[in-house]
C-alpha cells in the first residue's frame, strides 16, 4: 500500500546526524530527528560537503567586503560565497516543491540571522550576517517557511513553524493537482479560522482573491493566493487572537450544549486566555463537542488540527 503523501523539508545535514561539520562532528537535533521525522519527508542538504570543502575543514567565516557579505576561508583566503549559493540554484528544482526548510545556526553558509561579520583584520563588525545558502535560499523561496534550528528550542517558534510547513504542503497539494475555483472555496472554507489567528485582514485579503477565482486566470489566482496565504500565516499570531478564534467556535457549537458543558468551555478559553493552560485544553474541548454535535463545518477547520496530534506542540503554556 502506498503511504500517504507528507510535507517535504530541507535540512542542514548535520541536523540529522550526518558528521559533515567542519569538525567532522555533526549537530543531531531531536525533535526533527525524533518527533518531525515521523511526519515529514527530508531533503538533507549540506552545501560546504557539496562544494567539495571536505569533512574535517578549514574554518569559515562571514566578511564584509564593500557592504556584501562574502563567505572567507581562515586558511587560505579563498572566497566560496557564489559557490555554496550556487547549491540552493543546482537544487532550485527539488527546493521548489519543499513545504520548509530548516537550517544549521551560526553556519557561515546555512545560518539565517544574527551572524558576526568580520572585517580583514579578523575584527568583528556587524552581527547582522546570513549565510551565502540561506541568503540565496529565502531570495529564490521568499514564501517557504524557513527556520534555523537553534530557534526550534522556542516552543511558540516550533509550533509556529511545524503550522506553516503543514498548511504550506495542504496548499501545494491543492495547486499541483488539477484544481477547480470550488475546489479554492472549498480549501479557503477550512482554513478560515486559521487565517483569523494570524490576521483578519489576511483572512479577508485572501476571501477577495478566493471570490474572483471563478472568473480569473488560474495561473495568477494561484500564485497571488499562495502570496497572500502564506504571508498571513507568517505573521505571529497572539494569545488575544487564539482566544477570539476560540469564541467564535464556541459560538457555533454553544446552542448545542447545556449550562454546564458552556461553563467549562468559557472557563477553559479564559485559563488560557489569563496563561494558565495551554492552548490544548480548549482545543480538545471543541473539538469534543464539535464531534459529539455533528457540527462538520467547525469540526473540519484545520485550526483545530493544523498538524497530526503527536507532534504535542500545543501543550506548552505559551503565548
Amino acid at each position: 500500500m502506498k503511504p500517504p503523501p507528507r510535507p517535504a523539508v530541507g535540512v542542514s545535514s548535520c541536523l540529522l546526524g550526518a558528521p559533515v561539520r567542519y569538525n567532522g562532528g555533526h549537530s543531531r537535533h531531536r525533535f526533527l530527528t525524533d518527533e518531525l521525522d515521523r511526519h515529514v519527508n527530508w531533503l538533507p542538504v549540506c552545501p560546504e560537503a557539496e562544494i567539495g570543502l571536505g569533512v574535517p575543514r578549514p574554518t569559515l567565516r562571514l566578511r564584509d567586503s564593500d557592504g556584501s557579505d562574502r563567505v572567507i576561508s581562515t586558511k587560505d583566503g579563498v572566497d566560496h560565497t557564489d559557490d555554496l549559493a550556487g547549491v540552493a540554484d543546482r537544487h532550485l528544482k527539488e527546493l521548489r516543491r519543499l513545504d520548509g526548510h530548516v537550517l544549521k545556526n551560526k553556519s557561515p553558509s546555512c545560518g539565517l540571522l544574527a551572524l558576526p561579520v568580520f572585517d580583514e583584520k579578523g575584527d568583528r563588525r556587524r552581527g547582522t550576517g546570513r549565510g551565502a545558502f540561506a541568503a540565496r535560499l529565502t531570495a529564490l523561496l521568499p514564501l517557504l517557511p524557513v527556520e534555523e534550528q537553534g530557534r526550534l528550542s522556542d516552543p511558540v517558534l516550533r509550533e509556529h513553524f511545524v503550522e506553516r510547513v503543514f498548511a504550506h504542503f495542504r496548499l501545494r497539494s491543492l495547486f499541483e493537482g488539477e484544481w477547480r475555483p470550488r475546489d479554492l472555496v472549498e480549501f479557503h472554507t477550512r482554513h478560515k479560522l486559521q487565517l483569523m489567528a494570524h490576521s483578519p485582514d489576511g483572512y479577508r485579503e485572501t476571501g477577495r482573491i478566493v471570490a474572483r477565482a471563478g472568473g480569473g486566470d488560474r495561473e495568477e489566482v494561484s500564485a497571488a493566493y499562495a502570496e497572500a496565504f502564506q504571508r498571513t500565516l507568517a505573521l505571529r499570531t497572539t494569545r488575544g487572537k487564539h482566544a477570539n478564534v476560540l469564541q467564535h467556535i464556541f459560538g457555533m457549537v454553544s446552542p448545542a450544549l447545556d449550562d454546564t458543558r458552556r461553563h467549562d468551555l468559557l472557563a477553559g478559553i479564559e485559563e488560557y486566555r489569563e496563561g494558565q493552560s495551554p492552548l490544548s485544553l480548549p482545543v480538545a474541548l471543541l473539538r469534543h463537542h464539535c464531534l459529539a454535535e455533528g457540527l462538520e463545518w467547525a469540526g473540519g477547520q484545520t485550526y483545530l488540527r493544523p498538524y497530526p496530534d503527536a507532534l504535542r506542540l500545543r501543550h506548552p503554556v505559551a503565548v
